[in-house]
C-alpha cells in the first residue's frame, strides 16, 4: 500500500496541475487578451497531448516500467506548470501547457499498473476507482487552495507556489517506488520478440490490444462518460456558472468543488458494486449518461437561461458520477488483456474520455465566438458526443461480453489442466 501510495500521490499532484486553469479561466483570458475559442485552446492542447501520449506512455510502461516513466512524468509536468506561472505570452503559455499534458499523460497509466502489480486482481476495480478518487482530490485543491491564492497573491505566486508540490512528489518517487513486490517479475518488460524488431513489437501490441472487443468497449465507455464533467471542470464551469448563471464567484466555486465530492463519494460505491458484480458494469454507465444527459436538458431548457439553485446542485452532483463511471472502460480493458499488454491496452482506453473532452472543449468556444456567447447552444454539443458514443457502446457491448465468457472458459479449462498435471499419479502395479 505504501508503494502505491507514492504513486497516487504523483498522480494527485498531476491532477492539481491539470485543474488549475478550472479556476483561472477568466483570469487567463484577461492576462493574455484572448477569445473564447482562444482559451479553449488551452484545455485543447493539453489534452490533446495528453490522449496523444496515452499509447505511447501505455508501451513505456509495458517496456520500461512503472517508476521510470512516473519519474519522467513528474519532472515534466512540473516543469510546465512552473512555465505557465512566468510565460510573457500566449504561445509560451501554450507551450508550457502542453509539457504539462505530456508529464500528466504518464501518471495514470502507471499508477493503474502499480494497482495490478501489488493488489489481487478481485481489487482491481476498486484499485482504479480509488486511484481516481484521490485524483479527484487533486481538483478539490484548485478549488479551494488554487482559487483564494490567485485572487489575494495573483497569478505568478499561485501557479509558482503549486509547482512546488511537483519537487515534493519527486523526493520519494525516486527514493522508495519499486514496480512490484520482489520476486514477481514486475520489472521492465523484456525486449522485443526476436525478428520482429522494435517497430513490430510497438505494432503488435497496439494491433493485439485494439483486436480485442473489451479494449474498444473500454474506450467508449470512458469516451463517452468521462467528458462532461471534465469539460465543465477543466475549463467551462466556472464562466457558465458566472457569466450565463448569474453567480457569484465564491458560488460557483461551492459548486465546482460539490462535483470534486460527489465523484468521491460514487467513486467508493461504483468500486464496491463492479466489484462484487461485474453484470452491473454496463448498466452503470449507461445509466450514468442518461442521467447526465437528462440533467444537461433540464438546465438548459429553463426559461430565461438561468437555473434554479437546486437544479443546478443536481446537475453538479450528477456530474460527479461521471468520472468513476468512465473508470468502468478500464473494467472492459483488463479482463481482455493478458498482464504484458495492460500498459497498452489502458492506455487505449484512456484515450477515449480525453478525445471526447478535446472535442467538446473546442466545440463550445467555437460556437461561444459564433453565437455571441449563448451558453445554451454551446453546450448543446455535450448531447451530439454522448450520442456517438452510445451507438458505439451497444454496438461492441455484445461481443466483448461473449468474448470475457469465452476467455474465462479458456483459464478455467486451463487451471482444471493444471491440477491434473499436479496430481499425483497412482503407482504402477504389478
Amino acid at each position: 500500500m505504501a508503494v502505491w501510495s507514492i504513486g497516487v500521490a504523483v498522480y494527485f499532484t498531476a491532477v492539481i496541475f491539470r485543474t488549475s486553469l478550472g479556476v483561472a479561466g477568466l483570469e487567463a483570458a484577461d492576462r493574455f487578451h484572448v477569445s473564447a475559442s482562444a482559451l479553449s485552446t488551452f484545455s485543447l492542447l493539453q489534452l490533446l497531448v495528453y490522449a496523444g501520449m496515452q499509447v505511447p506512455v501505455g508501451l513505456m510502461v509495458d517496456r520500461l516500467g512503472t517508476k521510470r516513466v512516473l519519474t519522467l512524468g513528474a519532472v515534466l509536468f512540473t516543469a510546465g506548470q512552473l512555465g505557465f506561472a512566468l510565460a510573457p505570452s500566449y504561445e509560451t503559455a501554450l507551450a508550457a501547457r502542453a509539457l504539462l499534458g505530456c508529464g500528466d499523460a504518464m501518471a495514470f497509466i502507471s499508477v493503474l499498473r502499480l494497482g495490478t502489480r501489488w493488489f489481487p486482481v478481485r481489487r482491481a476495480p476498486l484499485m482504479a476507482q480509488l486511484a481516481g478518487l484521490v485524483g479527484m482530490a487533486g481538483n478539490l485543491v484548485s478549488t479551494l487552495v488554487l482559487a483564494p491564492v490567485l485572487h489575494g497573491l495573483g497569478w505568478a505566486a499561485a501557479f509558482a507556489g503549486s509547482a512546488t508540490a511537483g519537487l515534493v512528489v519527486l523526493v520519494p518517487l525516486v527514493l522508495f517506488l519499486r514496480d512490484g513486490p520482489e520476486g514477481t517479475g514486475a520489472g521492465p518488460a523484456a525486449a522485443a520478440v526476436p525478428g520482429t524488431g522494435r517497430a513490430g513489437f510497438v505494432r503488435s501490441r497496439i494491433r493485439d490490444s485494439w483486436r480485442e472487443p473489451g479494449t474498444r468497449l473500454g474506450l467508449w465507455v470512458h469516451f463517452t462518460t468521462q467528458f462532461p464533467a471534465m469539460v465543465f471542470l477543466l475549463l467551462w464551469g466556472m464562466p457558465f456558472l458566472v457569466e450565463a448563471q448569474g453567480l457569484p464567484r465564491t458560488t460557483a466555486a461551492g459548486l465546482l468543488t460539490l462535483i470534486v465530492a460527489s465523484n468521491m463519494l460514487f467513486g467508493l460505491v461504483y468500486g464496491q458494486v463492479i466489484g462484487r458484480r461485474q453484470s452491473a458494469r454496463a448498466p452503470l454507465a449507461l445509466g450514468t449518461v442518461a442521467l447526465t444527459a437528462a440533467l444537461w436538458a433540464a438546465v438548459l431548457a429553463v426559461p430565461g437561461g438561468r437555473a434554479p439553485m437546486w437544479l443546478l446542485v443536481a446537475l453538479c452532483t450528477v456530474l460527479g458520477t461521471c468520472g468513476p463511471a468512465s473508470m468502468i472502460g478500464f473494467d472492459f480493458a483488463r479482463p481482455a488483456n493478458p498482464a504484458e499488454r495492460q500498459g497498452t491496452a489502458s492506455g487505449l482506453t484512456n484515450m477515449g474520455g480525453f478525445l471526447a473532452s478535446m472535442t467538446t472543449l473546442l466545440a463550445i468556444g467555437v460556437l461561444l465566438d459564433a453565437t455571441g456567447g449563448d451558453y445554451r447552444a454551446a453546450f448543446s454539443s455535450v448531447f451530439a458526443v454522448q450520442l456517438l458514443g452510445i451507438s458505439q457502446i451497444l454496438r461492441l457491448r455484445g461481443r466483448a461480453l461473449a468474448r470475457e465468457r469465452e476467455r474465462e472458459r479458456e483459464r478455467a479449462s486451463e487451471g482444471e489442466r493444471g491440477h491434473t498435471a499436479a496430481a499425483p499419479q497412482p503407482a504402477p502395479t504389478a
